[in-house]
């Protein structure tokens, strides 16, 4: 009789679905091991794949027979491919790794190295090495830090809980252990966490959850920067919000409940915690695609409710694997219970210096507690107030408490009791630290920062900016930009305005030098006119006291090039925010993370969706001024000018699609976008449009009345792809042209979700939406979160959903006369009561008046003083003290 074959050290399964074009590669990298491949085996199973990863597969079997094995099955899921692997495994040791990853040639010998060493080991953890699909580029993955480079390490997580590890792809586990507990993947955990699941289970089962680490291995991820894998598309499943809840973190808290006693180890939570943490990312999103909808939404809640209830305060506030921010912890730990809870501090984290006031802020749930606040020793009300509410997927869990204060010596009382005061959020407790960690708090050899050091040159700006005569020209400047790359938007407006109506406002303009608008602009304004990227633009940021724009970006906010030159000391720009266009969705996630000193809105609607109580914003009626957008005073001039018979314009305007960037590159890091013409033109968002354009329909009504059918594409997709168009189309731009004659002359405006149909509306034009995609918008494809307005009940005119609706209710806006028709009209005096040339005024009024002290408890003086040493120098201050005696 024969002996039998020896058994393979290693087994690798891997489940196959539609990868044929990463197959090959996958698979050498297997033949490509240092290690003796007749130790191993490869098991893999097609999972029903559509494409040629079969013919793939059986083409390597045929050539490696004593390597190779093909199982096929129908389609059910890597966890079923997995499990029907699972069951021909003959090694010692079995992996999973992922068909379209890579193993370095090491990979094995370095497991195998570990193993002969530490023989203690339950599992093992490989280290993964993420690249760029696209470009071969590395991408840092949040658990690096467990794998620093040369070291390989055993970890028991019941002493060292941070050091979870849930990748089955990665990592190694022994045969005879799950064949004697006979642990399978659970396939009903779909569309993730089957990894987590599968090795939290085989961990709890094992007599000590011993993980090696291993450095040397390294495991190659493929990112996949085209979107397609079912990481990327999980959130689209409904199966994410339910069956990961109900059958992976709520089945792996109650394993470990049953079989570690009535405490959850912290190891376990942090397992489920790092799943969550996903969550709550993605509820941040200001545009995401999600299947949390209706009855998935509140059976979501029901489980996450559950989850949360064998959540403890110690695995919750000790858990530091990734960001899980104090408002998160506080939702797991206390929004689902039925409690009135607030926090036992307070936040005092924003001075407004020139008015004299600061921001306090704490969280709670049930009812407002009774609040008393103390400023040098006298009860005052707040100057201003709100209570903002915190949704996560739609449901309120949390509220926060925001009030601005005279500035002063502060006290807080909740319900009678004191509250800790806090000039930033505490840090959540520490049960370990690192050497490197002590070292850096304690050892006074330790550098004290990490800025990285100034050049020779940055070093000269910055002395240039304290100088007398650059300080005189820059001192309480206004520095107003829309875009770097164009202008031609509210804050240009406003830079007009302040030049002919405020010149002793001392306003400067920013915009690129080799542009249109920076040759148009300096034509008017002469050396007023600053080049982005200049000395005299470095020179003035560096001295401005307001920094005003119609765009939020960080690059405009917050340049890096003048941060590293920007003493932390001084006092920063204020942030004017002048708006794009009317805001109708909720971009809390987006703005809340933005330090706003001044917020314009302009619709009564719009001004209370961000002040008013229970909404998601931070922003409250300091910040917040109902003024109307500087360049609505441009469009009411110029359409009071074009008389009804000479609105000659069909004019469609199609905005952005947030999975147009899907089909884009970012380019020049200035939010614009080069999409792939073919890509695009295959696009249903290409052949609606191109559809409602070259409607024949649409063609006859504009020669009937005179009409030009007119394309004003949104900025992202002018220049880099065009909709297919007959010739009678005109196409029009933004750069060089003006837009608010583009609206003044429209007889119809057909949009979609672009906030340019208030443009229209402000001037009374009839506004027809197009919104073939809606149901896609409303999953949270779009490019922010469904707000106030509700376009059947709030827009100013008719929602079409295909291109027949659409042309009707352009020939029926075109048929009733240049005034949209009832009740349009009274929608749209009722959202812009005021309608009278003067936004830009109010604006600067705004502006200005937000630079005046609020009345309150006066400042010791020891502050002033301190405040002007820091400013002027010490000779300056004694005069201070002795004006202030005198008085």
């Amino acid at each position: 009789m024969a002996d039998p074959a020896p058994r393979p050290r290693f087994s690798l399964v891997t489940a196959v679905y539609d990868v044929a074009r990463y197959l090959d590669e996958f698979l050498g990298s297997i033949l490509a091991q240092d290690f003796d491949l007749s130790r191993v085996e490869v098991i893999a199973v097609d999972d029903g794949s559509a494409d040629s990863s079969l013919d793939v597969l059986q083409a390597w079997q045929r050539r490696h027979p004593g390597l190779v094995t093909v199982v096929t099955k129908p389609n059910g899921g890597p966890a079923s491919a997995r499990n029907a692997g699972l069951q021909l495994v003959r090694g010692e040791w079995v992996s999973f790794p992922d068909p379209d990853d890579l193993l370095d040639p090491g990979f094995l010998t370095a497991v195998e190295t570990y193993l002969r060493k530490r023989p203690r080991t339950v599992m093992v953890a490989t280290r993964r090495m993420v690249f760029s699909d696209r470009t071969g580029a590395p991408v840092r993955h949040s658990r690096d830090n467990r794998f620093p480079p040369g070291t390989n390490r055993l970890r028991n997580l019941d002493v060292d809980a941070g050091y979870f590890h849930g990748h089955a792809a990665s990592s190694f586990f022994d045969v005879d252990l799950l064949r004697q507990e006979g642990l399978l993947f659970d396939e009903r955990i779909r569309p993730t966490f089957e990894d987590g699941h599968f090795c939290t289970s085989y961990l709890l089962r094992a007599a000590e959850p011993a993980v090696g680490f291993v450095s040397d291995a390294e495991y190659r991820y493929r990112h996949r920067d085209d979107g397609s894998s079912v990481l990327d598309r999980s959130w689209s499943d409904p199966r994410r919000f339910v069956d990961v809840l109900e059958h992976g973190l709520l089945d792996v808290l109650q394993d470990a409940q049953r079989r570690r006693g009535r405490r959850v180890p912290s190891w376990v939570q942090g397992m489920v915690l790092y799943e969550l943490s996903w969550y709550f990312r993605h509820n941040e999103r200001i545009a995401a695609a999600s299947a949390a909808h209706g009855e998935v939404l509140e059976r979501f809640h029901e489980l996450l409710a559950r989850v949360c209830a064998l959540l403890d305060e110690t695995g919750v506030s000790t858990y530091s694997a990734t960001r899980l921010d104090p408002l998160w912890r506080d939702i797991l730990l206390h929004g689902y219970r039925d409690e009135s809870w607030h926090t036992p501090f307070a936040v005092v984290d924003k001075l407004d210096a020139s008015q004299r006031l600061t921001r306090v802020s704490y969280r709670f749930t049930g009812p407002l507690p009774d609040e008393t606040f103390v400023v040098y020793g006298r009860t005052v009300e707040p100057v201003h107030q709100k209570i903002r509410d915190v949704r996560f997927f739609g449901r309120t869990l949390l509220q926060e408490r925001i009030v601005w204060l005279p500035l002063g010596a502060t006290r807080v009382l909740l319900d009678g009791a004191e509250l800790d005061l806090r000039t930033a959020e505490p840090d959540s407790p520490r049960h370990l630290l690192s050497a490197y960690q002590i070292e850096k708090a304690l050892d006074p050899a330790q550098p004290a920062g990490t800025r990285p050091a100034l050049t020779r040159g940055e070093r000269a700006v910055q002395r240039l900016a304290r100088t007398p005569a650059v300080r005189r020209r820059f001192r309480d400047s206004w520095v107003l930009i829309d875009r770097i790359i164009n202008a031609d938007d509210s804050a240009e407006h406003l830079f007009r305005y302040l030049r002919q109506d405020r010149p002793s406002v001392n306003a400067w303009f920013v915009v690129e030098r080799d542009t249109d608008d920076y040759r148009r602009i300096r034509r008017y304004a002469g050396h007023r006119v600053l080049a982005h990227g200049s000395l005299r633009w470095k020179l003035a940021m560096l001295n401005c006291r307001n920094l005003i724009s119609s765009h939020i970006d960080e690059v405009i906010f917050r340049p890096e090039a003048v941060q590293r030159l920007a003493d932390p000391a001084d006092p920063s720009w204020r942030v004017v925010f002048l708006q794009h266009g009317v805001m109708k969705d909720d971009l809390s996630a987006w703005l809340n993370r933005k330090k706003i000193d001044v917020f314009v809105t302009s619709t009564r609607a719009e001004y209370e969706s961000v002040v008013a109580d229970h909404t998601a914003y931070r922003y409250t009626t300091r910040e917040t001024k109902l003024t109307g957008l500087p360049r609505f005073d441009r469009i009411l001039e110029a359409g009071n000018r074009v008389a009804p018979e000479q609105r000659d314009l069909l004019l469609v305007a199609p905005t952005w699609r947030g999975w147009l960037s899907k089909l884009a590159g970012a380019r020049g890091g200035v939010g614009q976008f080069e999409v792939d013409p073919d890509e695009f033109a295959a696009s249903d968002y290409a052949r609606q449009w191109s559809a409602l354009l070259n409607s024949p329909e649409l063609r006859a009504l504009a020669e009937r009345h005179g009409l030009t059918v007119a394309l004003l594409l949104h900025p992202n997709l002018q220049g880099t792809a065009s909709l297919d168009v007959a010739p009678h189309v005109r196409q029009l731009g933004f750069v060089g042209e003006n837009i608010a004659e583009h609206f003044a002359r429209a007889r119809v405006l057909v949009t979609d979700y672009s906030s340019m149909f208030f443009n229209a509306a402000y001037i009374e034009r009839p506004v027809v939406y197009f919104q073939f995609d809606r149901d896609r918008v409303r999953s949270g494809e779009h490019l922010g979160r469904p707000g106030y307005f509700d376009y059947e009940t709030d827009g100013f005119g008719p929602v079409t959903l295909d291109v027949d609706q659409a042309v009707e209710a352009v020939v029926a806006a075109v048929e009733n006369g240049p005034a949209p028709a009832q009740p349009y009209l009274d929608r749209i005096h009722e959202a812009f009561p005021v309608r009278d040339g003067r936004c830009c005024e109010r604006v600067a009024d705004a502006i200005s008046e937000s630079l005046t002290e609020a009345a309150g408890p006066s400042r010791p003086l020891h502050q002033r003083v301190r405040r002007v040493v820091a400013r002027r120098s010490r000779a300056a201050a004694r005069r201070v003290i002795l004006a202030r005696s005198r008085t």
